[in-house]
């Protein structure tokens, strides 16, 4: 550990920031997840700050912590993914994909529950009571069941 220190001691703290900027990008490519690439951004602002200004270490501790919370705030609002949009939000949701569709029951709507089909699929549906055969429109879904009415 005394070597490690050091070494990073003999390389001063423009380097020292630098190679610690560029260990935290590499971290950042084996465990990825967007945690590590904003404290590497920083650092290797911070070795910019100690060439350009010569700041001791506490400031550049400072300059660090202001940094990577500066990133981290303003990149985590920025891409929150309450902000995108989709052009397919229904991707991942497939019964609502269907909403609109007509449709043909396949068992017949009793007590409010049947199945329709859809391509290949057989689907569950509620809604009110049909004979099979009868043509329906699909208005929701909840869950993997379909909501239908009479068409």
């Amino acid at each position: 550990m005394i070597a490690l220190v050091n070494f990073f001691w003999e390389l001063g703290p423009t380097w020292s920031w630098l190679l610690l900027g560029a260990l935290l990008l590499c971290l950042e490519i084996v465990m990825p997840g967007v945690h590590f690439v904003w404290f590497g951004f920083a650092a290797i602002i911070v070795s910019m700050v100690v060439f350009a200004t010569g700041i001791a270490w506490g400031w550049q501790l400072i300059v660090f912590a202001l940094t990577a919370a500066s990133f981290v705030i303003f990149l985590r609002g920025y891409a929150s993914p309450l902000r995108l949009r989709s052009d397919e939000p229904d991707l991942n949701v497939r019964g609502h994909q269907y909403i609109g569709r007509t449709v043909v029951v396949e068992d017949a709507i009793t007590g409010g529950r049947g199945k329709v089909r859809i391509g290949d699929t057989t689907w569950t549906a509620t809604g009110p009571d049909l004979p099979a055969g009868a043509s329906v429109k699909i208005t929701g879904a909840d869950g993997i069941v379909l909501v239908v009415a009479r068409v």
